[in-house]
Formats: C-alpha cells, structure tokens, sequence
C-alpha cells in the first residue's frame, strides 16, 4: 500500500525521533549468541564500541532520509529505503547490546543527527549518481570501521560480535547496491574529509 505525502511525513519524523531519542525497532531479530561474563573494563570497552556503532546507525538514518528528498529515480529511492530499514535494525540491536552492558547511546545524537542530515542533503542536491556514491563511500568506511571494531572487542564477548559481524555484512551489500545502481566513486578530498569526520565523530561517541 502506498503512502500518501502526510503519511510519509509522519512516517519519516519517527524514525527521526527513534534515531535522536532511542526507541528503534527491529524486523529482524538481534543475532544469536551467548552472552558470556565479561570483566568491568571490557564491559566498558565493548559498550564504547557499540556506543560507536549506535552513532553510525544515527547518522546512516539522517543521511538516508535527507538524500531521499531530491533522489531523482524511483531505484534510488527504493535502495535507500531497503538500506535504511536494515540500518534501523542495527540502530535497535545495538542499544538492546548497550543496554545488557548497563551503558547508554551517546548524548550528543542530535548533533551527529543534525550534521548527517546535511551532509545528506548536500549529496541528494549534487544527483543520483553522486548520492550513490556518497552512499557506497560512507558504507565503505563503515565496513573499516565495523571490522577493526571485531579485532578488538573482547573475545568473549560474543554477542557483540555477532551484532557487528551482520552490521559488516549489511553494509558491504549496501554499498554495493549503490554502486550496481551506478554510483559515481568520489573525489579523494572528499573521501579524506569524511575519513577525517568520522573520527572526529567515534573518539567522541566512544565516551559521550
């Protein structure tokens, strides 16, 4: 059933308001693994990481639903929304994680919600294929991001793992989605500024 413009609306303030205030749903359930005992300081580096990870589902929500607005062609429009759905089941399986670690999501969400939507506008303005390519970029960086996060959360933590393992996968699909839909590769400039962005954005999220 297609939604009309009002319903839309509605529709894309709550998952803002999910994305700023906490309150993600999933429609697929949190990876499977057993929940082993972890010490204090490697409960405290594991909800770090996954505080880190909850920014990035934040940021990946605002991005989504900015670069929506101007996306030209109904295939984009469809690709960020498969994408987002996944990314909100990432947003809810890591404050699920984050709270079993008795932690929180970062203060600073509206901010790095704020910031992530412009930077979805200014893509969506620059044209489908630059938005698939911001899109495709930004995945891959996370993708970066996701793995070095699995080398060094604890060991026995496994159920973090698992989260961030299936994360790492949905992203390398998301990325390649958008560039099977013709996304255009960046300039490096740009590239290095959104490296530099990001961690800027994960030193931050990892104690805030």
């Amino acid at each position: 059933m297609q939604m009309n413009l009002l319903d839309r609306l509605i529709t894309e303030f709550d998952i803002a308001l999910r994305s700023v205030a906490g309150g993600a749903q999933a429609h697929r359930s949190i990876p499977e693994a057993e929940a082993a005992p972890l010490d204090p300081a490697e409960r405290a580096h594991a909800a770090g990481l996954m505080r880190v990870n909850h920014v990035g589902e934040v940021c990946a929500q605002a991005l989504y639903q900015s670069q929506k607005l101007f996306a030209r062609q109904a295939h984009t429009r469809a690709m960020l929304d498969h994408s987002a759905q996944e990314e909100m089941d990432h947003m809810a399986w890591c404050e699920e994680r984050l709270s079993e670690l008795g932690s929180h999501t970062s203060y600073l969400n509206p901010l790095w919600y704020g910031g992530a939507f412009g930077m979805g506008l200014l893509a969506g303005l620059a044209g489908d294929r630059w938005s698939l390519g911001f899109v495709a970029e930004t995945e891959k960086q996370v993708e970066k991001h996701l793995s070095g996060h699995l080398e060094t959360l604890p060991k026995a933590d496994l159920r973090s793992r698992a989260i961030v393992d299936q994360m790492r996968r949905d992203e390398i699909e998301h990325g390649q989605s958008a560039l099977n839909l013709g996304g255009e590769s960046l300039p490096e400039p740009i590239k290095k500024a959104m490296s530099a962005v990001s961690k800027v954005m994960t030193t931050l999220a990892y104690k805030v």
